[in-house]
C-alpha cells in the first residue's frame, strides 16, 4: 500500500525518529563521498503553485544525490484545479512518474492529489502546514542537542503553516512547544487539538500566549517566520502593525537558555521579525537549517519509494 507525506501528524513518533535517523545516515554518507543510488531510475514530479528557492533546489538535488531525477512543473504549466481538475492531473502523472511533490496554496489540493494518485504524494507546503520544513527543523535541533525530548522549542510570530508543523513535530518527539502570537493570529484550533492529542501520549508541554517574553523563557530553540507570507500582501500594513514588537533580537535571546539556537525557515525580512545581528550571529542556525532540507527530504523520498 502506497504511503504519502502530507502531515507530521500522519506519522508515529517512532516513524518520525526513524526518518531523522535515516536523514543523519544519508547526510553522513553524502559527506563521505556520495549517496548510494537508492532511487536509480525513479522520477519525482514537482508541482509548484508558488515560486520557491529552497523547496525546488533541495528536492531536485535530493533526487540527484540518490540517483533519481526530478521534473519541475511551473505554476503556468498545469493550473492545478483550474485548467484541469486535480483528480485528472493526479491520474495522468501517476502514469509518468514514481512520486509527486506539490507546493500549493490550498491544502485540499495536495490531499486530493494523494487521494487520486497511485504513487506517493509529498506536501511541499500548503496553507495549513509545511511538514518537510518541520523535518529539516527537527534534524537541525537533533544534530545540535542529540534529542528533542524535554527541550523547550519557542515560536515567535504568526500561527501559520510552519508553526503548525513545528508544533506537531515537537510534540511527536517529546519537546515542549510554546508560541507567542498577536491576538487574532494564533494557531488554528484544529491543529492545536491534534497537538494536544499527541502531547498527551509523549508528555510534551504546550503553551499558547501573546507575550513573547513568556514564550521564550528558558528556550533552547527560538523560531520565527515572516509577518507577511506569500499570498497575504493585501494584509501587509495590518500585519506589520499587529506584529510590531514580535522581533527576535539580541535582547530577547538573553531571556532564553544560554545555548539557545535561532531558526527561521526563510526568506527572512531582516529588521522585522529578526535582526541582522541575530540572523548572522553565533546563535543562528538559519543556513544549516536550510541545508538540512536536502537531507531530511532525501530520507522522506527514500522511505516512500526507495530501494534501500
Amino acid at each position: 500500500m502506497k504511503r504519502d507525506f502530507l502531515a507530521i501528524a500522519d506519522y508515529s513518533s517512532e516513524e518520525i525518529q526513524d526518518l531523522l535517523d535515516l536523514a543523519v545516515t544519508l547526510k553522513k554518507e553524502h559527506q563521505a563521498g556520495g549517496n548510494k543510488p537508492y532511487l536509480q531510475g525513479k522520477v519525482l514530479a514537482m508541482i509548484f503553485q508558488k515560486p520557491s528557492l529552497r523547496t525546488r533546489v533541495s528536492f531536485d538535488m535530493a533526487m540527484r544525490h540518490v540517483g533519481g531525477d526530478a521534473l519541475y512543473l511551473s505554476p503556468n504549466e498545469i493550473g492545478l484545479g483550474k485548467r484541469e481538475s486535480v483528480a485528472d492531473i493526479a491520474r495522468v502523472l501517476e502514469g509518468y512518474v514514481d512520486a509527486i511533490m506539490a507546493r500549493v496554496f490550498d491544502h485540499e489540493h495536495v490531499c486530493e492529489l494523494a487521494r487520486w494518485a497511485n504513487v506517493p504524494v509529498i506536501n511541499g507546503l500548503s496553507d495549513y502546514n509545511h511538514p518537510c520544513q518541520a523535518m529539516a527543523d527537527a534534524l537541525t535541533i537533533y544534530e545540535k542537542f542529540g534529542s528533542l525530548k524535554g527541550l523547550n522549542v519557542s515560536f515567535v510570530g504568526d500561527g501559520n503553516n510552519v508553526a503548525v508543523s513545528l508544533m506537531h513535530v515537537s510534540a511527536k518527539l517529546g519537546a515542549n512547544f510554546s508560541i507567542a502570537s498577536p491576538k487574532g493570529y494564533e494557531l488554528p484550533e484544529n491543529a492545536v487539538q491534534i497537538a494536544k492529542d499527541i502531547a498527551s501520549k509523549t508528555g510534551s508541554k504546550l503553551t499558547f500566549v501573546n507575550d513573547i517574553h513568556e514564550a521564550v523563557k528558558g528556550a533552547h530553540v527560538i523560531y520565527t517566520d515572516t509577518w507577511v507570507s506569500m499570498g497575504q500582501e493585501e494584509e501587509k500594513a495590518l500585519r506589520e502593525k499587529a506584529f510590531d514588537g514580535y522581533q527576535v533580537n539580541d535582547q530577547l535571546l538573553t531571556e532564553a537558555d544560554p545555548d539557545v539556537i535561532v531558526m527561521h525557515c526563510l526568506p527572512a525580512h531582516r529588521g522585522q521579525e529578526i535582526t541582522d545581528e541575530v540572523a548572522d550571529g553565533p546563535h543562528s542556525m538559519l543556513f544549516p537549517q536550510a541545508h538540512n532540507r536536502l537531507h531530511a527530504q532525501k530520507a522522506i523520498l527514500v522511505r516512500l519509494f526507495g530501494k534501500g
